[in-house]
């Protein structure tokens, strides 16, 4: 039995130690927004908060999550207001969606370290997040609208 804080809430997972976080978050406790992409830490799909760091929940095994806090996508709003999600939808980040709940967790994770950051932390913070289809110039304006910086970054559909 591991025990650990998911979303501000105490749990126990009945899982063998080395069972991906990705795997238990998904199939022991119904937390489905946090997507497999690749399985090898590459592509950033998996995005989630320990210790309000970002990791790769698909190579992170259960065992090294013991007693820490694990923040999902699910957890970082209950309403879906987050003021990243918010300015997400503003602009239009999303197209197939299947990496955003990744990236709008790398993005809280920068935000919560760095209020005002520049372009080229946006891009570092990011880069071990994949979208395949290529809104990186969106996902950076969302940031910066999000971090409250009036840009003049024009977004082309």
């Amino acid at each position: 039995m591991t025990k650990l804080n998911v979303n501000g809430r105490a749990v126990s997972i009945s899982a063998s130690p080395d069972t991906p976080l990705l795997w238990a978050l998904r199939d022991h406790l119904k937390l489905n927004g946090t997507k497999y992409g690749c399985g090898m830490a590459l592509c950033g799909a998996c995005t989630v908060h320990m210790n309000g760091e970002p990791i790769r929940s698909c190579s992170t095994p259960l065992s090294a999550c013991a007693g820490k806090n694990i923040t999902t996508i699910e957890g970082i709003s209950t309403n879906g207001l987050h003021p990243v999600q918010k300015a997400w939808v503003e602009f239009d980040v999303p197209q197939c969606g299947y990496c955003q709940s990744g990236q709008i967790m790398s993005a809280v994770a920068l935000l919560n370290k760095n209020k005002k950051p520049t372009d080229a932390e946006i891009d570092a913070a990011m880069s071990g997040n994949v979208c395949r289809c290529g809104t990186y110039q969106r996902v950076r304006a969302a940031i910066h609208k999000a971090a409250g910086v009036v840009t003049n970054v024009k977004v082309e559909a």
